[in-house]
């Protein structure tokens, strides 16, 4: 009999549900993970009493009560609501595009002059056939919208000109014609009050955690402390890269304490023209409606992945889609390998589905 029922790789979210739900049922779990801490992405450090969300904002939210009332057993969540500013040549415009971001533009009080210009814009524009991310954009949501909110995010967050992108990667564009500044439709939105790591703590309380363990650095001795190894790293890595590497975009962060309360009064602003190379400045306190003497803000750069580098967005164009196919067909030939979460499945996540894809495996699997 083997010391463990599960090595879970990763303590990020998919691995602390998993780990907790199948402590619950009585399994003896260890989880182990390559970097200094636990909770994976939504990792928070406290800095001058603020709860810095060290690999970029997470806002959680969704429609399924149950996931919803799942995460508030561990920490109560706020009600905080993800209402982003986007900052063009210094002028700042409501996000997603709404009633007030139409009116910011074009002076328009009424949802049928705001539909009727941008119905002139995308007339006007001729394009029928959209071949690229541009035109699509502008056949969807008209030029103003385009060029002002859209385009230079856009290419600082793909790293390369919108003419370039796929038409496929914007298959719709939100327009509210409401003055309604809520980015999510979701029925419940907040985050947790004391910061994420409480969250994964409580999921994690009373397991047996390393951290600052590299699984491949002993990939036998590891593997062979239990009978069931949950994976949730890169898929691609636990095969040694043996078809080749599935690429991403990253991203980089500057984090910078300012001796002042508020810096930017909102926690999240885009910046949307090209000129500026980062794509947003995070205000940290605001996620918790904070009122600490100093203000933390993160600027965030989008970059080229490369291996070592923090791996964020799978890019799930049809070379990548294919070289993941070859890796999970391996992966479903394993008898006593679970592979589970955003870097093993190649798929982007967010909270609340990750969370959710975990309770359904852990249940598939104590079943």
């Amino acid at each position: 009999m083997k010391q463990y029922d599960f090595l879970i790789v990763g303590a990020g979210l998919f691995g602390a549900v998993f780990a907790h739900e199948a402590t619950k049922k009585g399994k003896r779990c260890l989880v182990i993970d390559r970097r200094e801490h636990i909770g994976g992405n939504v990792f928070c450090e406290e800095v001058e009493g603020i709860n810095v969300h060290k690999y970029g904002a997470h806002i959680f939210h969704t429609n399924d009560k149950t996931i919803w009332d799942y995460v508030n057993s561990f920490v109560e969540f706020n009600r905080y609501t993800n209402s982003p500013l986007a900052n063009f040549e210094g002028e700042l415009y409501n996000l997603p595009f709404n009633m007030n971001t139409f009116y910011q533009l074009w002076k328009v009080k009424t949802p049928e002059e705001a539909q009727a210009k941008i119905q002139e814009q995308v007339e006007n524009s001729g394009i029928t056939n959209p071949q690229n991310l541009e035109e699509q954009a502008i056949s969807l949501v008209g030029t103003d919208i385009y060029h002002k909110l859209i385009k230079g995010y856009t290419e600082k967050q793909w790293g390369r000109k919108a003419t370039e992108l796929p038409a496929f990667i914007i298959k719709r564009l939100p327009l509210r014609f409401t003055f309604d500044n809520n980015y999510f439709n979701d029925k419940y939105q907040g985050i947790p009050i004391g910061g994420y790591n409480k969250l994964t703590e409580g999921l994690l309380s009373g397991i047996e955690v390393k951290t600052s363990i590299d699984f491949f650095e002993n990939k036998k001795q590891y593997s062979d402390l239990a009978e069931t190894i949950v994976f949730t790293g890169h898929i691609d890595e636990y095969y040694n890269y043996q078809f080749g590497k599935l690429e991403y975009r990253s991203l980089r962060f500057e984090h910078e304490t300012h001796d002042k309360e508020n810096y930017q009064g909102n926690a999240v602003v885009n910046y949307t023209e090209a000129d500026v190379p980062y794509t947003r400045i995070l205000e940290h306190k605001h996620f918790e409606f904070g009122r600490q003497p100093k203000t933390v803000v993160t600027k965030e750069y989008p970059c080229e992945w490369s291996s070592g580098m923090e791996a964020y967005y799978p890019i799930n164009d049809e070379k990548n889609n294919d070289l993941f196919k070859k890796y999970r067909d391996l992966a479903e030939k394993e008898e006593n390998v679970i592979f589970g979460g955003r870097l093993a499945e190649y798929k982007y996540y967010d909270m609340h589905q990750v969370i959710g894809s975990a309770l359904v495996t852990v249940k598939k699997y104590l079943a």
